[in-house]
């Protein structure tokens, strides 16, 4: 039998935080539009899921009575997503330390910690409408970034945005076919 220890998430969230902020990663993630958009953010949320484990009971209590079927936190999420995937604000973070900090803080506790906060509070067609904007976000950007004739950052070049657009075309096909397997052979109310 394995015991497991609750305080493991949030060391395993510790840990890949200290490594991402560790300027060898960084600056290997960051010098590519890719690594920075489908590595580095992605891995930021992914600290700020786990950090829900770090939460006592009544702080998880007083958040729910204030996160209606998790609506709140979902729209919190989407909001701060949205900023940091405009090409500017993926600039600034490169070249402006308190854009830089702004990112390392926003990402995790504003866009990772409500989507684990709200995800188990969410119904089914909340969950499907949060899937298909985050396929359609994936699908629209990819487009943007493969057929614009510039470059949308100063600090990345063509090339690069091209391979982020193909790549995120990819993962929204991804997306859409995990969505469609889901509806046919799924079930409802599991994750």
């Amino acid at each position: 039998m394995i015991i497991r220890s609750p305080h493991h998430p949030i060391r395993i969230a510790a840990l890949t935080y200290l490594v991402l902020l560790a300027p060898p990663l960084r600056h290997i993630l960051e010098s590519s539009m890719t690594g920075q958009m489908l590595l580095q953010i992605p891995l930021l949320i992914g600290v700020g899921l786990l950090l829900r484990q770090a939460l006592p009971a009544r702080a998880l209590s007083i958040v729910a009575s204030c996160n209606y079927q998790g609506i709140a936190g979902l729209l919190l999420a989407s909001v701060i997503s949205a900023f940091w995937m405009l090409p500017l604000a993926l600039d600034a973070s490169v070249t402006e330390p308190f854009i830089a900090a702004a990112k390392y803080l926003s990402v995790p506790l504003l866009i990772g910690l409500p989507l684990a906060l709200s995800w188990p509070r969410m119904g089914f067609i909340v969950r499907g409408v949060f899937l298909l904007e985050l396929t359609a976000s994936f699908f629209r950007l990819g487009w943007l970034y493969l057929i614009w004739p510039g470059r949308l950052c100063n600090n990345y070049l063509l090339d690069d945005q091209q391979r982020l657009g193909q790549y995120m075309l990819w993962i929204g096909g991804a997306l859409l076919l995990g969505i469609a397997i889901k509806l046919i052979w799924g079930r409802f109310g599991s994750v």
